[in-house]
C-alpha cells in the first residue's frame, strides 16, 4: 500500500500499458513526457483500493469487476472539461450567420435541422446554440434537435441539471442572460426551458463507432477542443465518424487550434466571412454547386 504522503511511481513498462489502455478507450493520448502527470492524477486512485503499485492498477483496469465503474472515474480524472457560453464567438456568428441560413435555405421543404455537440463538457455549448436558434426565429416553425454527448458522467450530471455561475457568463450579453436565465440567487442562474427543450444530453464514447452510429445524421457538428488531446490515429477514426455522420454538404466546426491537415481529406475548408470551418467534401461542395 502507498503511503498518504508518497505519489506512487509507474515502471516505463506500466506507464505505457495504462497509456495505451486509455487511448484505446477513449483517444485520449499521454505522451513520454506526460508521464509524471499521468502518474500524479492516478496515484489516489491507486490509493483508494489500497494497492501496491500501479501494476495492481492496471490489471484491476483490465479484469476487476469494478473496472467499469473505474473508468469512469479515470476519465473524470483526466479529462479538461473548463467551457463557458458563447465561446469562440467569431465561430458562432459563422453558425448563426451563415451555416444555418444556408442549410436551412436548402432543406426548407424538410424543415428539420440536427446538431450535435460532440464533447460537450457542462453544457454550455449546446445551450449556446439552443439560444442562438431561439434568435433566428426558427422555432415552432422548424424541428431542431441538438445533442449534446460527452463521456463524463458528471460533466452531463451538471449539463442536465442547467444550473450555472456567473463564470459560465464571461462572455455572455446580459440580454441573453434576462431572456434565456432565470436567476436563482447566490449567483446562480438556471437555463430556461424554452433552451432545455431543444437539447438532449447522452453519454457517448467517440472512439465508439458501434455507439456513434445511433447518433444518426447530423447537418453540423461542433467538436471543439476535444481532439487536441488525442492521437493521430485516434483522431482519425474520430474525424471519419463524423464524416459518417453528416449529411451531405453538413459542416464540422472544430476548436481554433485544431486542423484537418494530416488527418482527413474528406473535407473542404471553407473561408466563410465569420470564421473557417469544415464542410463534407461532397460532388456539389467541391465544384461549387451547392443546393
Amino acid at each position: 500500500m502507498i503511503g498518504s504522503n508518497e505519489i506512487p511511481r509507474m515502471s516505463d513498462d506500466t506507464f505505457r500499458l495504462v497509456r495505451d489502455f486509455v487511448r484505446n478507450h477513449c483517444g485520449l493520448y499521454f505522451d513520454d513526457e506526460s508521464k509524471y502527470l499521468l502518474e500524479k492524477r492516478l496515484s489516489r486512485r491507486v490509493e483508494n483500493y489500497r494497492l501496491k503499485n500501479f501494476e495492481d492498477y492496471y490489471h484491476l483496469l483490465m479484469y476487476d469487476k469494478r473496472r467499469d465503474e473505474e473508468l469512469s472515474a479515470v476519465i473524470d480524472i483526466l479529462t479538461v472539461n473548463e467551457t463557458y457560453f458563447f465561446r469562440e464567438f467569431s465561430q458562432l456568428r459563422a453558425f448563426a450567420e451563415e451555416i444555418v441560413p444556408e442549410i436551412t435555405e436548402r432543406k426548407k421543404s424538410r424543415k428539420k435541422l440536427r446538431i450535435w455537440s460532440a464533447g460537450c463538457s457542462t453544457g454550455e455549448e449546446p445551450y449556446t446554440l439552443a439560444i442562438l436558434m431561439l434568435e433566428k426565429g426558427f422555432i415552432p416553425e422548424w424541428e431542431i434537435e441538438i445533442l449534446g454527448s460527452d463521456i463524463n458522467q458528471r460533466v452531463l450530471h451538471v449539463a442536465r441539471r442547467g444550473i450555472y455561475k456567473k463564470s459560465a457568463f464571461r462572455n455572455t450579453e446580459e440580454y441573453h442572460i434576462r431572456k434565456y436565465f432565470t436567476d436563482e440567487g447566490s449567483g446562480n442562474y438556471r437555463v430556461k426551458d424554452t433552451v432545455r427543450g431543444l437539447v438532449n444530453f447522452s453519454l457517448l464514447n467517440l472512439m465508439d463507432p458501434f455507439k456513434v452510429r445511433f447518433v444518426g445524421e447530423m447537418d453540423i457538428i461542433f467538436c471543439r477542443n476535444v481532439i487536441i488531446y488525442f492521437d493521430l490515429d485516434s483522431k482519425k477514426k474520430v474525424i471519419n465518424s463524423f464524416c459518417d455522420r453528416l449529411t451531405e454538404e453538413g459542416y464540422l466546426l472544430l476548436g481554433h487550434s485544431e486542423s484537418l491537415m494530416n488527418i482527413s481529406t474528406a473535407f473542404v475548408l471553407r473561408h466563410l466571412k465569420n470564421d473557417l470551418v469544415y464542410q463534407k467534401a461532397t460532388k456539389s461542395v467541391l465544384t461549387g454547386e451547392m443546393r
